[in-house]
C-alpha cells in the first residue's frame, strides 16, 4: 500500500518520533529473520507511549479511507516467522523505547525495546534473570520475547516467557494505555462492569471462553510448550483471570505493549555439563527419559550435520570462542575425532546441563549420569572445564548463525524450524521427519530443546530457483500434518507469523479457528494490530512473498 504526503504530513502533527518513507529504509524493514519479503509503506520510530497512542489514533482517524492501514511493532527483528514485518506502518521500538530497566526485588520493570543483553547486564547486578532467553539472547529484544511467547534452552527447568509476565502496560485499539495484570473473582467482577473499552474486552472474553470452555479445554495443545495460536485455555482457571496469557505470544496482534514488569530468578553460577553422543537417533527418547530422572536444567540437541557445519567453519567459530586461537579449538575436537575414527559421528549429540548454588555437588550428579549413559552403552563424557563447556554450547547456539553467512547463493529457510511433539514420541516421529525432508535432496540441520521434543529444522534453499516456494508451500504441509498426526505444535517458540498462520487448522479446527477470530475482534475490531499473523493468512500471501535471494 501506499501513504500519501497528506496523510505523512497528519501524521507528523501528532507524532514526535522520528518517520521515513525513505525506499532504502523501507527495503531494510522489508525483512526480519524470516524467508518472506514484506515491504512496508512507512517506518516510524516511537519516542514513547504517547508517540503510539498518536500513532493508533492516527490509524483510527483514516482507516475508513485507508483501510490499509496498520501497525506493525518491530523490535530486533529475529522472528523468523514474519511476525515482525507488515505492508502499512512499521513501528520500531528499539531507537527511543529502549534501556529502562527497574529492579525491585524479584521483579524487573522495561521498555520493551531493550535488548535482552542490555537486560541481562542490570538484572546480573542483583544476581538474577529472566531463564527464558533464547538462543539469539545477544541479539533479541524484550517486546519480541513477550511478542513471540520467546523460549530457550532453560526452558525444561524455568518454562517459557508467559511465567514470567507480571504485567503489561499495553496501548488498546481503542488508542488509550492500560495496566493488565492477573485478577481475582472479585477484581474481575469489578473489570466486567467498567463502562470502557478494556471492561468490555474483559466481559467478552470472559463469555467468550465460559460458553466454549469444552472445546477450548479439548484444544489445548498436549505438549510442554506452544507458541501457536491464541492460548485460551490460560486465562481463567476459575480462580484468576489473566488477559496478559493472550498477549504474551499474540505478536502485537491484539495490542502494544509499551512497558513490562517481568518476575526474574536467582542466577545459578555452577554448572557441569554432560555431553551424548548418540550412534542412533532412535536412542533418544530413553535417554532423555534417565536425564530427567537426574533433574537437569536443560537437555539441548544438535545433529551430525550441524557438527559438521562447525568443523567446516572452524574460525568463524573460533571468533566466538576464548581457546587461545584456531589451533587450540581444533585440538579441543580430538575426542569427537577420536569418536568418529572409531565408530563414525553420532546421528545426535545431547547437552545435558544441571545448575545449581555453589554448595550443590554437581559433580557426583553428572559423574552417576555418565555412568548410567555406560551401562546403556551410550558413549558420553563430562566437559572438562568452562572452555569446553562453552565449545559444545557455541555450536549449539550459533549453528543458525553460521549458515546465514557462509552459504553462497543458498540460504536459511525457516518455514518447518520450530516443532514440537511428546519427548516419548521421538524414536518414531524424527524418522518419519527426516524421511519427507529428504525426499527433497535438501541440506538442511536439526537442533533443539531434546528434553521437550522441541526440534529446529533450517534448510538450505536457493529461493531464486522458482521451484523453492512450491516445495516450502508442499513440505509445510506435509511436515505439519506429522506433527499433527503426534498431537503435537507446529510451533513451540517462533510463533505463527506469517508463515505457519495458514497452518493452524492443522491443529486446532474449525471452531477454535474461528474462536481466534473472535479474540482478534473484540480487541482489534478494525484490525489496525499486524494483520494477517494469527488470523487471516493465507497460503498464497506466502507464496507472493517469498524473498528471492
Amino acid at each position: 500500500m501506499t501513504i500519501s504526503p497528506d496523510l505523512h504530513e497528519e501524521l507528523r502533527q501528532s507524532f514526535k518520533g522520528d518517520i521515513s518513507a525513505d525506499p532504502k529504509v523501507l527495503a531494510q524493514y522489508s525483512h526480519d529473520a524470516s524467508l518472506l519479503e514484506v515491504v512496508p509503506a512507512l517506518v516510524v520510530w516511537p519516542k514513547d507511549e504517547a508517540d503510539i497512542k498518536a500513532l493508533v489514533s492516527f490509524v483510527n482517524k483514516n482507516k475508513q479511507a485507508n483501510p490499509g492501514l496498520a501497525i506493525t511493532v518491530r523490535a530486533a527483528a529475529t522472528c523468523m516467522s514474519g511476525g515482525a514485518i507488515g505492508e502499512s506502518i512499521i513501528a520500531d521500538i528499539t531507537r527511543y523505547m529502549a534501556g529502562r530497566v527497574e529492579i525491585n526485588q524479584d521483579k524487573a520493570t522495561v521498555l520493551p525495546g531493550t535488548l535482552y543483553r542490555d537486560f541481562e547486564t542490570e538484572v546480573k547486578k542483583t544476581g538474577q534473570m529472566l531463564p527464558s532467553y533464547t538462543a539469539s539472547k545477544d541479539l533479541n529484544a524484550i517486546g519480541g520475547m513477550i511478542g513471540n511467547n520467546s523460549g530457550g534452552e532453560k526452558n525444561l527447568r524455568f518454562g517459557k516467557t508467559e511465567n514470567y509476565v507480571e504485567a503489561l502496560d499495553v496501548v488498546l485499539a481503542d488508542g488509550k494505555s492500560y495496566e493488565i495484570k492477573a485478577l481475582n473473582k472479585n477484581e474481575l467482577e469489578q473489570k466486567i462492569i467498567e463502562d470502557n473499552f478494556l471492561g468490555q474486552i474483559y466481559r467478552q472474553v470472559f463469555h467468550l471462553i465460559n460458553n466454549n470452555r469444552e472445546i477450548i479445554n479439548q484444544a489445548r495443545p498436549k505438549v510442554s510448550k506452544n507458541s501457536a495460536g491464541y492460548y485460551l485455555w490460560n486465562v481463567w482457571e476459575g480462580e484468576t483471570f489473566n488477559l496478559n496469557k493472550l498477549i504474551t505470544g499474540a505478536q502485537g496482534t491484539l495490542g502494544i505493549v509499551t512497558k513490562a514488569t517481568l518476575r526474574v530468578v536467582p542466577v545459578e553460577d555452577k554448572t557441569e555439563l554432560v555431553v551424548v553422543f548418540l550412534s542412533e537417533v532412535g536412542q533418544v527418547a530413553e535417554v532423555v527419559n534417565k536425564a530427567l530422572a537426574f533433574d537437569p536444567d536443560s537437555i539441548e540437541s544438535y545433529d551430525d550435520k550441524t557438527m559438521k557445519l562447525a568443523l567446516r567453519f572452524l574460525p568463524a567459530l573460533a571468533k566466538k570462542l576464548k581457546f587461545g586461537g584456531l589451533w587450540k579449538l581444533g585440538w579441543s575436537f580430538w575426542p569427537e575425532l577420536k569418536m568418529t575414527l572409531q565408530a563414525g559421528l553420532p546421528k545426535l549429540v545431547l547437552l545435558v546441563e544441571f545448575a545449581g548454588r555453589a554448595d550443590d555437588d554437581l559433580n557426583i550428579k553428572a559423574r552417576q549420569f555418565v555412568e548410567e549413559m555406560k551401562a546403556m552403552g551410550v558413549k558420553a563424557r563430562q566437559t572438562s572445564g568452562p572452555a569446553e563447556t562453552e565449545k559444545y554450547w557455541t555450536i549449539r547456539r550459533e549453528a543458525f548463525s553460521l549458515l546465514r553467512k557462509h552459504l553462497g547463493k543458498k540460504r536459511t529457510a525457516p518455514f518447518i524450524d520450530d516443532v514440537i511433539v511428546d519427548p516419548a514420541q521421538m524414536p518414531e516421529f524424527l524418522p518419519k521427519l527426516r524421511a519427507i525432508l529428504d525426499e527433497y535432496d535438501l541440506f538442511y540441520t536439526i537442533a533443539g530443546h531434546a528434553g521437550d521434543g522441541n526440534f529446529h529444522i533450517i534448510p538450505l534453499m536457493d529461493l531464486s530457483d522458482p521451484k523453492s516456494g512450491d516445495i516450502i508451500m508442499e513440505l509445510s504441509d506435509r511436515v505439519y500434518d506429522l506433527v499433527a498426526s503426534f498431537g503435537g505444535s507446529i510451533t513451540a517458540e517462533h510463533n505463527d507469523g506469517i508463515i505457519r498462520t495458514p497452518y493452524l487448522d492443522k491443529m486446532y479446527g474449525q471452531e477454535i479457528i474461528e474462536l481466534f477470530a473472535q479474540i482478534k475482534n473484540i480487541f482489534d475490531p478494525e484490525n489496525i494490530f499486524n494483520p494477517g499473523k494469527k488470523v487471516g493468512g493465507s497460503k498464497q500471501y506466502i507464496k507472493d512473498h517469498l524473498a528471492t535471494s
